[in-house]
């Protein structure tokens, strides 16, 4: 099914200002306080939504598959994409590595679901890695690849498989209060990390603002509505949003942080786009399936 536009327009704009908003809060509170924050105020928010709203909430072993699915999506995605922006890794990088997710998704819906490979997806995988390559170039050194850059690598990892699994056991699940307990589960590995990890308090009143705004638009809204999205469509069609999200989430950082990207990380955009675009699509064979068959692929996340 095709993607609708006020998916789109979210999914871009918030994710896109995500990368740079988590940053700005990044610069004055530790990443697991943040987390921890965001994690436990965005799940009782969307708790008190669900709950108003009388929606449908995950019954028997789906509350299994939830779990699974937030801390996937949740804590292992944001959690390493954080520390690695914290450790030094540019937001809009981040967003470029993680915007790879379409080429990952369509690898583990190959692996998982037995979605055949396609000639676009294998020559997107490789514009995917060049694209890579030419963004990490900045970052090599004399005594190799920044170590930082694993971090956000694992984070694709997360939010790729949480996409793929989502599709596969929870396309009949109501996307908002899943969310909410995904948000509320990924608290817990945030807190054991907090304990061992000082908060770094800077400014208190700009981590509130930046730490409202991140719930709010990025973790509350922007989460349920790539869940919704996915449900609807297909967590492989809706990660070919991520070719736009790094240029997207490259000139917010312009905005909130004055940063502008170097030359190979604006290569990397570009070729990232491309690979998103070729290798992200749906496999002819799968464009007629409904997305919304438990226990099948959709039309062929992060």
């Amino acid at each position: 099914m095709t993607l609708r536009l006020n998916h789109v327009v979210l999914i871009v704009l918030l994710y896109g200002l995500g990368y740079p908003l988590g940053a700005v809060t990044l610069g004055e509170l530790s990443a697991p306080w943040v987390l921890l924050v965001r994690f436990t105020l965005a799940g009782l928010l969307l708790v008190i939504v669900a709950v108003l709203g009388r929606r449908q909430w995950p019954r028997g072993r789906q509350w299994g598959h939830v779990v699974v699915v937030g801390l996937l999506m949740q804590a292992a995605q944001f959690g390493f994409a954080y520390e690695g922006m914290r450790l030094g890794v540019p937001p809009t990088l981040t967003a470029l590595v993680i915007a790879m997710n379409p080429l990952t998704t369509a690898a583990l819906a190959a692996l998982w679901l037995g979605e055949r490979p396609t000639r676009r997806g294998v020559v997107g995988l490789l514009l995917g890695v060049a694209a890579i390559v030419l963004a990490f170039a900045g970052r090599i050194t004399v005594d190799g690849l920044d170590a930082a850059l694993i971090l956000p690598l694992l984070a694709l990892c997360g939010m790729s498989a949480g996409g793929v699994y989502q599709q596969r056991f929870l396309s009949d699940v109501d996307p908002l209060p899943a969310s909410a307990a995904g948000q509320l589960v990924s608290a817990a590995p945030m807190a054991i990390w907090a304990l061992v990890t000082p908060p770094d308090l800077g400014d208190p009143r700009l981590a509130v603002v930046s730490l409202a705004a991140m719930t709010v638009l990025s973790a509350a809204i922007g989460t349920t509505v790539y869940m919704a999205a996915v449900r609807r469509s297909g967590a492989a069609r809706v990660s070919l949003l991520f070719a736009v999200i790094p240029s997207v989430a490259a000139f917010f950082d312009w905005v909130l942080r004055g940063e502008l990207p170097g030359l190979g990380v604006v290569l990397g955009l570009v070729v990232g786009a491309i690979a998103c675009i070729v290798g992200g699509g749906p496999a002819r064979s799968d464009r007629r399936r409904p997305a919304t068959s438990a226990g099948t692929a959709p039309p062929v996340a992060e």
